[in-house]
């Protein structure tokens, strides 16, 4: 057994007159633990966004989509900014790129209301399955934007998830459902906003991110809420718009977080984990299961997305 090199204390080993990789060893470590923590956080982010679907759905049935979405950012500005106020938290409110953080915070509105339209119409499981290909949309992304690698064997991946997609989806048949453009629109948005949040992650805080992203729904959708607003009707409703901001709040916190530890590519391919939460909270809440054609092209989805990850942090990593 080849003795650790990296104790406090311990004499680094030498081979052939020289250290033995030591410090790329520990380095190659380091980067393994980092990817794991950003792995972990990808996972608790996606258990808070099924939450945040689940009560939509339910919201959306008697209130418009954009009241259930400036509800969700507004309750989250608030406990953003009761933790994160400008007078302990001074860089929470500023911004080194201004257009990029309100271009990101576009596309994170963009993505929730488009959910929010889509569950109203479509079972929690199937836009979780749709949802599936945002991975590889960010995968295709971060070759262009941030100038990441993707292999062949990659692209073959890719391409077989964007297949079972089809699978879910079906067009051209009969099983194909409108509300499932709403679902791409999401998607397309949702992937753009992890590519931005990858790029802001090293220029501006976490903080800043949560706060700015939070904000910017909230102060376009304001001055529309006096024309749509419907009073909730039951306690109920009261509850779960407030555990829509507070899931919201809580999920993109540890999203940023996971970026900040590792590559896009390693942590996007587990929101394949949140089909799990989805099919439970749509079972129990709403008596929904998932069909056949759901079953097949998600499995086929979770596999491509296996497959990245295991190419992203297995033997055959980098080629």
């Amino acid at each position: 057994m080849k003795p650790p090199t990296d104790l406090p204390g311990t004499a680094e080993p030498v081979v052939a007159g020289r250290p033995a990789g030591t410090a790329t060893e520990s380095e190659a470590r380091r980067a393994q633990l980092a990817r794991l923590k950003g792995i972990g956080l990808m996972c608790l982010a996606l258990a808070c966004f099924s939450v945040l679907d689940g009560a939509a759905k339910w919201l959306v049935r008697d209130m418009p989509a954009l009241q259930v979405t400036f509800v969700r950012y507004t309750v989250a500005l608030a406990l953003i900014a009761a933790f994160l106020n400008p007078w302990t938290q001074a860089d929470a409110w500023t911004t080194r790129r201004p257009l990029l953080q309100f271009i990101r915070g576009l596309l994170l509105f963009g993505s929730t209301i488009f959910n929010f339209i889509a569950v109203r119409t479509l079972q929690l499981a199937d836009t979780m399955a749709i949802a599936f290909a945002t991975p590889f949309l960010i995968a295709l992304l971060s070759g262009p934007l941030l100038g990441e690698r993707i292999g062949w064997k990659n692209w073959v991946a890719i391409l077989i998830g964007f297949a079972g997609v089809l699978v879910i989806t079906r067009p051209g048949t009969g099983g194909f459902q409108t509300a499932m453009l709403w679902s791409f629109a999401s998607v397309a948005c949702y992937a753009a906003y992890g590519i931005a949040t990858r790029t802001l992650s090293g220029i501006d805080s976490t903080a800043s991110m949560l706060v700015i992203s939070a904000a910017i729904p909230v102060g376009m959708l304001a001055p529309v809420m006096p024309a749509v607003w419907v009073w909730p009707p039951t306690t109920l409703d009261w509850a779960l718009m407030l555990l829509l901001g507070l899931a919201g709040a809580v999920g993109h916190f540890f999203l940023i977080r996971a970026y900040t530890h590792a590559p896009a590519p390693v942590v996007a391919p587990f929101i394949y984990t949140q089909i799990v939460w989805a099919v439970l909270i749509g079972y129990l809440v709403f008596g929904d299961l998932p069909g056949l054609n759901t079953i097949v092209g998600a499995s086929i989805v979770i596999g491509s997305g296996l497959y990245l990850i295991w190419r992203e942090t297995g033997p055959s990593a980098g080629r």
